[in-house]
């Protein structure tokens, strides 16, 4: 088996979670995959858990943190996946029997790519020094400055995107350098059979369950659980926010042309203005933009917060099992951006599943 072939850069987070933070307390964060990958369904599978409420249950109390934290500072999201993790593991080891609780840790170190050499157990299971590891080390904190670097570059840079390459390319030659047969014999073994963690597309929570206020504007008053077995897309606005209203036809005309394919529009009312912790306000402005979709209205800012909410306005498409696919900030169609298409499409897909 080719280890490193199989082994190296299989990454699932998107960018916009990074894997490879860096804080005061760390040079080099490896990657924080465990939670994302048990709620997978594919793991799920792998591990005999599919369709399993025990494993339901507690990806639900963990998902009520995990989610919002990913507002947090960076260092302070580390020590919260952190906790988060442990407790996972420790609920596992009620449910799971020891041969599948490795496995887990099998695909678990699969994710984390060459980025598992500076775990400590790692390390020492395939005989790596502290030199070596140090050496590794000084490479990766290399191509993480260059990427952060990149990623603050809106429309991207030619010069940092090749400096990013090389630093890549040095990455790995380093890697090839230092570690021998024996270490890949090793490492080997510590992986377990090839996972493809590349093509797995739940990777997110279980969506928040709506808190609601009592106060509901446009359509009957609903919530995630009644609406199980639908795509649901559930928005956040203020009405008087001018790139919320921008997005108000696409709302609309994915209520009207969507509801009868098992599509479910809720929207969620959160104030950002005096006028908008009126209800009687907020009712008029939404029969006023011809809403035939819930509206809750979030005049303390509950859901905003149990969601981790940063900006208006905010879609979120979860899926028919209620888990969070993907989301979008900010004006659908933004200079030219094409926001609503890319949600129709992931839609369809969802439909499908």
């Amino acid at each position: 088996m080719n280890v490193m072939r199989n082994f190296a850069l299989a990454i699932i987070f998107l960018a916009s979670n990074s894997t490879f933070a860096q804080s005061n307390e760390r040079e080099v964060i490896v990657p924080q995959n465990l939670l994302k990958l048990v709620h997978s369904p594919e793991v799920q599978r792998e591990l005999g858990l599919e369709n399993d409420e025990r494993l339901v249950g507690v990806l639900r109390d963990l998902d009520r943190i995990w989610w919002p934290a990913r507002i947090l500072t960076e260092a302070k999201q580390v020590e919260t996946i952190e906790d988060l993790e442990r407790r996972l593991l420790g609920s596992l080891k009620t449910i799971l029997p020891p041969a599948k609780l490795q496995r887990l840790r099998e695909i678990e170190t699969q994710s984390q790519g060459t980025r598992s050499l500076m775990r400590p157990e790692i390390a020492k299971a395939i005989g790596l020094d502290d030199q070596q590891t140090n050496s590794i080390k000084t490479y990766f904190l290399e191509t993480d400055t260059l990427a952060r670097k990149l990623s603050d570059k809106r429309g991207g840079d030619p010069d940092l995107e090749k400096q990013l390459q090389d630093a890549l390319t040095k990455e790995r030659g380093v890697i090839n350098d230092i570690l021998t047969g024996a270490n890949r014999e090793a490492l080997g073994n510590l992986i377990g059979k090839p996972f493809d963690t590349m093509a797995l597309k739940r990777i997110y929570p279980l969506a928040p369950e709506l808190v609601d206020s009592g106060e509901w504007a446009a359509g009957n008053a609903t919530s995630l659980q009644a609406e199980r077995g639908k795509v649901v897309l559930v928005h956040f606005y203020a009405f008087q926010c001018h790139n919320c209203v921008a997005n108000f036809n696409h709302y609309n005309r994915w209520h009207e042309d969507l509801s009868n394919k098992g599509v479910k529009v809720i929207g969620i009312q959160t104030p950002e203005t005096k006028a908008e912790r009126d209800p009687a306000l907020v009712k008029q402005a939404a029969s006023k933009q011809g809403f035939g979709f819930p509206v809750l209205i979030d005049l303390k800012n509950a859901n905003w917060d149990a969601w981790g909410n940063t900006m208006w306005p905010t879609v979120y498409v979860i899926d028919k099992s209620g888990y969070i696919r993907y989301w979008w900030q900010g004006e659908l169609n933004w200079q030219g951006a094409t926001g609503d298409k890319t949600i129709e499409k992931m839609v369809d897909e969802l439909l499908a599943e």
